[in-house]
């Protein structure tokens, strides 16, 4: 025993219910766990019964052993959550030894399980009314982590919050939906400015309507001045990549409406979306209406092509990709074009969509070329990972601006379904009850996955505010803009509609979800929407919320759930736009390239941003039938004009020859689609 117990560094004791932990600790490492028991002595108390932990036996030992251990130790340390009795006895019982014993703070956990853990004000974590050591709190947190579903992200982040705050309820807390703005908070994105010369717009060598229009601002904003200062309006092409809110859609507008106004062809003006092409094209009428001609064209239906409100021989054309590239497709004459240009060009990277953006863009410069027009092309995005590359492969000059106009609040909690409801009322109430110091209300926009979760959660929300989706007629979707215009609305709930930038101020971006529909979103999405946040000449700064369900996913397709999800988009960087082809869309563009361009169709292909297979794409269609060299064939016609992709053209010809009810078969495909 006496070996045993050399160079002891500290023995701990630590009251239990009827007896004493004693814990014996040299260079830092456990050496021996036992029981003390004290009796009543007429000298005093002295120890009584004492038993050492052997494994799972516990060995009785003779009480002297317990005092021979006590002299060799270099301290001897009781634990704070001693009761004043059993500390007195226990000093009493030391005094009659001649040793001394100092009170210490420790951990009651590790005390109880024979673990001597020394809390200092540092390192001690709240609990119950108590303090423990960080690693009972982590383990405590690992507990309702587990209960809870959450997986790595969100549980590196709470374990970060436990230290950081010292707190362990807290923390805890944040996994019932509780908002404290300490713990929500993940970080702050800061408001950049860079030095850049700002041009004035008596300076500018534009039409002199377009002039008189610009007299309003006395400078052009900093990523317009350095557009212009790069050769915007001597015509060089040129990719504008800049935050949200930062004035790249004016970039577009001086070289496209200057150049209209002069006789030099007409301005298209491209968006992804119809609710953004209506707001574009009602923008343009009411700042130009009354210099040019303005025109939409937001696409055909698959079943008919109506022709919409669209004027090919416009000065201004305000369209959908879809719906400019039906009219390419289709042989629409559009006459002399003079500028094109592209918002949210970073689509060219969206799974299943981007093939179709890439090829626009071929087909529209095929058309140009063909009809000798002198056209420049501007492309406009907020989020573009590989600006330069990028730039290279649409043969545009990179103009890069970094500044970010308004600081961005990020916050993150977690909740479930019902939980979300809750929160959002009170985030929207707690935002439109203040006011910037510009004087404006603030204003939210809650993203979520569902048309029919938007009518849900407007529904329960308190204040003013209505669902925004693509689902609505377009007569409701303007009052709704007008009404969130005019701070009518508290909130606007929607689903991808706004995120491609239709022009709400909004001050508030909350994600109920991080999915859009049945895949979750891209770090290029995600900053899409976060950047709805907050307006320069609105806002004084933006807030996000991610309302976080653990271990959800919204389709058994997800991999990941929601809280992995949140953690990856928050601390994710910005995917470069790669445009990736599949057998499906290389036939697609090949046989559209083919419809639009016959045999330079190969040209068409080679210079597209994503690399497509030709030689496979073309056997293919001359396997289906859709070419007969390099014509379409009234079938590959009726593809190509219609978007289908080949399974969906045999489904419907199938369907046909069995003599299927047309509304039979929309629906089966409808279907199709959804799964």
């Amino acid at each position: 025993m006496s070996q045993q117990v050399a160079d002891v560094d500290t023995l701990f004791l630590h009251e239990g219910r009827d007896e004493y932990t004693v814990v014996v600790r040299r260079d830092g490492e456990r050496l021996l766990r036992g029981r003390l028991e004290l009796k009543e002595t007429s000298a005093g108390p002295r120890p009584g019964r004492f038993r050492v932990k052997d494994g799972d036996d516990e060995v009785p030992r003779r009480p002297e052993q317990f005092v021979e251990m006590a002299r060799r130790a270099r301290r001897i340390r009781i634990s704070e959550q001693t009761s004043r009795e059993g500390r007195r006895d226990l000093e009493e019982m030391l005094d009659g030894y001649q040793l001394d014993a100092k009170q210490v703070r420790t951990c009651r956990y590790c005390a109880g399980k024979g673990r001597y853990s020394p809390l200092t004000s540092e390192t001690a974590i709240e609990a119950d009314d108590e303090h423990i050591c960080p690693d009972c709190a982590r383990r405590e947190l690992e507990r309702e982590a587990n209960y809870r579903g959450l997986r790595s992200g969100a549980r590196d982040r709470l374990e970060d919050l436990l230290l950081e705050v010292g707190d362990l309820e807290r923390v805890k807390n944040l996994l019932s939906g509780q908002l404290d703005p300490e713990l929500t908070k993940f970080d702050e994105i800061s408001a950049t400015t860079d030095d850049i010369d700002l041009v004035s717009t008596r300076d500018l060598d534009v039409h002199g309507d377009l002039k008189s229009q610009l007299q309003k601002f006395d400078e052009l904003l900093p990523v317009q001045s350095l557009a212009v200062e790069n050769g915007l309006l001597d015509g060089d092409d040129q990719l504008v990549v800049s935050a949200t809110a930062t004035g790249k859609t004016l970039v577009g507008e001086l070289a496209g409406i200057d150049r209209a106004l002069k006789g030099e062809g007409k301005m298209l003006f491209l968006v992804p979306l119809v609710a953004l092409a209506n707001q574009k094209h009602e923008d343009f009428e009411d700042d130009y209406g009354d210099l040019l001609d303005v025109s939409i064209r937001v696409g055909s239906s698959r079943i008919r092509d109506d022709g919409n409100r669209f004027d090919p021989n416009a000065d201004v054309i305000v369209g959908t990709y879809e719906g400019i590239d039906h009219a390419l497709r289709t042989g629409k004459d559009m006459g002399d074009i003079g500028t094109v240009v592209i918002d949210e060009v970073h689509n060219l990277g969206e799974e299943g969509r981007g093939h179709r953006l890439d090829g626009l863009i071929s087909r529209l410069k095929h058309y140009c070329e063909t009809n000798r027009c002198d056209t420049q092309w501007v492309y406009l995005s907020a989020t573009v990972g590989n600006p330069g590359e990028l730039a290279s492969k649409l043969g545009a000059k990179c103009i890069e601006f970094e500044e970010r106009p308004v600081p961005i609040e990020r916050h993150v909690t977690f909740a479930d379904g019902q939980e979300k409801l809750d929160i959002e009322n009170k985030l929207v109430k707690r935002a439109f009850d203040s006011k910037s110091s510009m004087g404006y209300r603030g204003q939210t926009i809650i993203f979520t996955n569902s048309r029919r979760r938007c009518h849900e959660i407007s529904r329960k929300l308190e204040y003013d505010s209505a669902p925004y989706h693509a689902g609505l007629d377009y007569g409701r979707r303007k009052k709704v803009e007008r009404q969130f215009g005019n701070q009518d609305l508290a909130a606007v709930v929607t689903t991808a509609a706004l995120a491609a930038g239709v022009d709400f101020p909004a001050s508030q971006v909350v994600f109920d979800s991080l999915a859009m529909g049945i895949e979750w979103l891209n770090v290029q999405e995600f900053e899409q929407m976060l950047g709805r946040a907050g307006r320069p000449d609105y806002h004084d700064q933006g807030t996000m919320y991610m309302l976080v369900e653990p271990d959800a996913t919204y389709h058994n397709s997800m991999e990941m759930s929601e809280d992995e999800v949140a953690f990856k988009l928050l601390k994710g960087e910005m995917e470069p736009v790669i445009t990736r082809y599949d057998e499906t869309s290389a036939i697609e563009e090949t046989l559209a390239n083919i419809t639009v361009a016959g045999k330079g169709a190969k040209r068409l292909n080679d210079r597209m941003v994503g690399e497509v297979p030709t030689k496979h794409a073309v056997g293919k269609l001359l396997e289906y039938d859709f070419i007969d060299g390099f014509e379409p064939t009234p079938i590959g016609r009726a593809v190509t004009e219609h978007f289908l992709e080949p399974d969906e053209a045999f489904a419907m010809l199938d369907a046909i020859r069995k003599g299927k009810d047309p509304y039979e078969l929309v629906a089966e495909i409808e279907l199709r689609d959804e799964h």
